[in-house]
């Protein structure tokens, strides 16, 4: 164990999430099938291996299905208000293990550990969202034309719910996903990223105790781990109908195919390339935080991360000019310490990313504002520290129309009304999140109409990244279409069925067709 994580008592941690053997390769927990070969995680806070767990066999995923189509056919008879009971269980069980699931969701992933708890907050949050939900999945009624009869429509259960997640979200995501799906009476299969195992592994365990203190199948909850080939276990399985994906543009792209080949349904939340307007009567100091925050928060790693900023020309130098003195004051290191404001990358590839971005803009005619930099030496021993870079830009460089996931924003001028800027922020294949920094309500206005921002996501005067639980988290155009969290998104996890009663003697046939017998 590593200073870094001493100080940071990463040994509780793991005891308190049932990841004390995680170091002997064993995958503990309910339905955590691994006989494969060991997936090894190291944290890019220090580099230092973590733990090790086994990856899922093609034999070992048939085992999964086996469990969780068994578990499904007692789990969708329960009343859904029983199974919101279980969650609010679930829920409780993540207040308590807050600390240490937060400081693994921290360590693993190298967010900072006010985010590793925010993160383990959202999931309390959902479970409470979808504990009054199990009690509101209503569906409607409406007048029959036919003279005794009844209709209505109700909402079923789907069945295996596949779950693949990234390593940005570790925790979030999944439970975004299963606490919904579980008062739906839906099972699921989880396939968390092969650069976070042990957080999906800790999750499982908190999860598995729950299930086994209300006798509960522990199929209801299964946990399948390893590289891509393992989600395409789930994509190409006709017994798993629904398939939530949350990634690249590219991997969402593949999953959609696959799933659509079989007629299934998929839940797609990909990439982002979200900018910030900002207006000639815009407030330059709440534009500068939330640029700011939007940019360098999680190390650029959040899909509602700020990547462009489109400037009015009036006030571009003033905005360029405090966004270079805040960028001066940034403090990069270890996530862990409180003090820092940027941790790092999650491993060197996504620093390769980084790098190559920076120098393909360059090639394209982009100027480097503040300098990109890879940290080493005393106390970056990961190599996966890097230094958040702006730089000016034309929304047109094909770099720019590319989601990096580094902390790299870009800078862009517009002239003119706010329909040009607007132009500029919808001239990218991604559609998650927005927002507009003016206090001009008719340019407000006009952001959020149906000719202005066309993502899933626009916001006045806060900025890009995060999203609250209560409203439909997603994106349009290559974003995927998808709808996650709060509103109405439980519907994506079961079937529609509309329902007629005939209440009389009689047997009216459509269009007044007689077949007396």
């Amino acid at each position: 164990m590593t200073a870094i994580a001493a100080a940071f008592d990463m040994e509780n941690a793991l005891k308190k999430l049932g990841l004390q053997d995680v170091n002997k390769g064993t995958s503990t927990g309910s339905n955590t099938f691994g006989s494969g070969e060991l997936i090894e995680s190291y944290s890019p806070v220090d580099g230092q291996l973590i733990g090790k767990v086994t990856s899922t066999t093609k034999e070992d995923y048939e085992e999964v299905l086996s469990a969780a189509g068994k578990a499904f056919k007692e789990w969708r008879s329960i009343p859904a208000p029983q199974r919101g009971e279980m969650v609010r269980q679930f829920g409780e069980k993540l207040r308590e293990l807050k600390e240490p699931l937060g400081k693994l969701v921290s360590y693993e992933m190298g967010k900072s550990y006010q985010e590793g708890l925010g993160e383990v907050q959202e999931m309390i949050d959902i479970c409470d969202f979808a504990v009054g939900l199990s009690r509101q999945l209503h569906g409607l009624t409406m007048h029959s034309e036919r003279p005794g009869h009844r209709m209505y429509e109700q909402y079923h259960p789907l069945g295996v719910v596949g779950i693949i997640s990234a390593f940005n979200f570790p925790v979030a995501v999944w439970a975004w996903n299963t606490a919904l799906a579980w008062v739906c009476g839906d099972v699921c299969v989880w396939k968390p990223s092969e650069k976070t195992p042990l957080c999906g592994v800790a999750c499982q365990n908190i999860i598995a105790e729950v299930l086994r203190e209300n006798n509960l199948p522990e199929g209801i909850s299964c946990l399948i781990n390893g590289d891509y080939h393992v989600g395409e276990y789930m994509t190409h399985d006709k017994r798993v109908p629904l398939v939530s994906a949350t990634g690249s543009i590219r991997m969402g792209k593949i999953v959609a195919q696959a799933v659509a080949a079989r007629l299934g349904k998929s839940l797609l939340e990909l990439g982002g390339n979200n900018a910030i307007i900002v207006t000639p009567d815009a407030d330059i100091k709440m534009t500068v935080i939330g640029a700011v925050f939007g940019a360098v928060g999680t190390a650029g790693q959040r899909c509602t991360s700020t990547r462009r900023l489109i400037i009015h020309e009036s006030v571009y130098d003033n905005v360029k000019n405090a966004l270079v003195d805040a960028y001066g004051q940034l403090k990069i290191g270890n996530p862990l310490d409180e003090s820092n404001h940027v941790g790092p990358l999650i491993d060197t590839d996504a620093v390769a990313m980084y790098q190559n971005a920076l120098k393909k803009v360059q090639e394209e005619g982009g100027s480097i504002l503040v300098e990109g930099k890879v940290f080493s030496g005393d106390g970056f021993e990961s190599g996966c520290y890097v230094k958040p870079a702006i730089v000016e830009a034309e929304n047109s460089f094909d770099i720019v129309q590319e989601e990096t996931f580094a902390p790299i924003l870009y800078l862009l001028k517009y002239s003119g009304d706010i329909e040009n800027a607007i132009e500029q922020q919808n001239a990218v294949v991604q559609g998650l999140s927005s927002a507009v920094m003016t206090n001009n309500l008719r340019e407000a206005e006009r952001f959020l109409s149906a000719a202005g921002s066309d993502c899933g996501i626009a916001n006045v005067n806060i900025g890009t990244s995060g999203a609250e639980i209560g409203g439909a988290f997603g994106g349009e155009k290559e974003t995927g279409g998808g709808r996650e969290s709060g509103s109405d998104a439980w519907k994506i996890y079961m079937r529609r069925q509309t329902n007629t009663i005939n209440y009389t003697t009689e047997l009216p046939l459509a269009q007044g067709i007689k077949f007396d017998l």
